[in-house]
């Protein structure tokens, strides 16, 4: 069960959504700083994938984020960040309450063999 492709999907989603996050954080404190480009995190395409090939493990990757500058050369749009700041500690908390549900499980299996 602790190796389950089940489990290093969730831990890669963990992974994942902690990086965003992070991410995240960074544009906010720099929404004003002229030429900073925001980044994105992407790691959902590449998990599907490597759950379909029965592995479950990925790397989250950084890219900068592609929407229109203002005229200081910055791009950091507070009401996206925000947005995604409120899916991503949704989804964390989603992920994290599956594997909550996981150790739950082996403890009870523990307990009663």
């Amino acid at each position: 069960m602790l190796e389950s492709v089940t489990s290093a999907a969730l831990s890669s989603a963990l992974d994942g959504l902690a990086l965003r996050q992070r991410t995240i954080a960074n544009n906010i404190a720099n929404v004003n700083t002229p030429n900073y480009t925001a980044k994105r995190v992407a790691f959902e395409d590449a998990l599907a994938t490597s759950v379909r090939a029965g592995n479950g493990v990925v790397q989250a990757s950084t890219a900068r984020s592609l929407e229109p500058t203002r005229l200081d050369g910055n791009n950091v749009n507070l009401d996206t960040e925000t947005l995604s700041n409120v899916d991503t500690v949704l989804r964390y908390q989603f992920a994290s309450r599956a594997v909550e549900g996981q150790f739950s499980s082996l403890r009870t299996a523990m307990r009663t063999s």
